[in-house]
């Protein structure tokens, strides 16, 4: 009888560890009983699709090509989710914008063996279809800056310039000091500490992590902000944008998401905290004749992406044009002309005036 009961239990306990661990099937775009597609895409090398969006003027007649880099929980499907500027700006400088939804999101394809290197792969192939000449800029935004390093490091022969904007961190970077790290994580809600904790030292176990309800969960993977978690301005800024008759509606926050939180979200944490492949602070200067330039933009009062880092990050790469907004949290982009003057930095070499 105890055999029997001891052989039951073990395997309920295998059952639900392999319901902890089993992920869930991908809504691809286009597949039988997946969401359509009704972007224009690109067939890359491997077989995936990836959606991408045009913007500014056409870029036949532009003067600057800038690949913009979507951040956490976003896509290219509205303005303000990825770090364009305005159609103003495009106009008078000649910038054509391309975005793309990063793999998973949006309509573009999954990409089950993502990793920071395929991302830059991806800006690579999207640039060589779209025909946007041997070299162009490139802005990655928060979760879509490892995007961006990624670019810095494997295909630096075609970059022009670079803007790392409130770049997403790694506290498992080789090359960050372990009491700087340590420091910066215990400023994390416990949420997110032990969300970050799992996708770096146990990726197998994430999405089952997400799942359970016994631990406190992962405010910034849920976006279920407070003061606790972020910065007044931050808070100002979001209920700004929620009150905004440009906010986006439900039906394109669902369609940021619609192949699959494990494919969008989940992967996007897995693959940041994961071991690079590289160390960022060991990255070479792709510019040593001063024939394009990287900047890196940081808000003092960021708490999702700390400034510490940012300024070690910086300290190690003095090539990096560093800039920290003494008032502005992890979106202040998000308000007043930021991103024109971001992108005025990059092209024209015009140092802002902080508000």
């Amino acid at each position: 009888m105890f055999t029997e009961l001891l052989a039951v239990l073990v395997i309920a306990i295998l059952g639900c560890a392999c319901s902890f661990i089993k992920t869930p099937p991908s809504s691809v775009c286009g597949s039988p009983g997946g969401p359509p597609f009704t972007s224009s895409r690109i067939k890359l090398k491997d077989g995936r699709y990836l959606a991408y969006r045009e913007s500014g003027v056409p870029k036949q007649k532009a003067k600057y090509n800038i690949v913009l880099v979507h951040g956490f929980n976003c896509s290219k499907g509205e303005p303000g989710d990825d770090p364009s500027g305005s159609q103003e700006l495009a106009e008078e400088l000649g910038i054509c914008f391309v975005s793309f939804d990063r793999a998973g999101y949006g309509e573009s394809d999954p990409n089950p063996k993502r990793t920071v290197k395929s991302e830059s792969m991806d800006v690579d192939e999207l640039a060589e279809q779209l025909e946007l000449g041997p070299k162009f800029y490139v802005i990655g935004g928060s979760m879509g800056a490892y995007t961006a390093y990624s670019c810095l490091k494997y295909i630096p022969h075609r970059l022009l310039g670079v803007a790392l904007v409130v770049p997403a961190v790694n506290y498992w970077w080789p090359s960050l000091p372990d009491n700087l790290a340590k420091s910066m994580l215990k400023k994390l809600d416990i949420g997110d500490r032990m969300a970050f904790w799992v996708a770096h030292n146990f990726p197998i176990l994430f999405h089952g992590w997400m799942k359970q309800k016994l631990f406190k969960p992962s405010p910034t993977i849920t976006g279920q902000w407070s003061r606790e978690t972020i910065s007044e301005s931050d808070l100002e800024i979001m209920e700004q944008k929620i009150n905004s008759p440009a906010h986006r509606s439900d039906e394109y926050k669902r369609k940021t998401t619609q192949q699959g939180v494990y494919e969008s979200l989940y992967r996007d944490v897995m693959v940041v905290f994961s071991n690079w492949e590289f160390d960022p602070m060991q990255i070479e200067n792709p510019f040593p004749n001063n024939e394009g330039s990287v900047h890196l933009w940081a808000g003092r009062e960021d708490r999702i992406c700390q400034v510490e880092i940012q300024r070690y990050v910086a300290k190690m790469l003095p090539w990096i044009k560093y800039h920290e907004n003494p008032h502005g949290g992890h979106l202040f982009c998000a308000i007043g002309d930021w991103n024109d003057r971001i992108i005025k930095a990059l092209l024209l070499g015009e140092d802002p005036e902080y508000m």
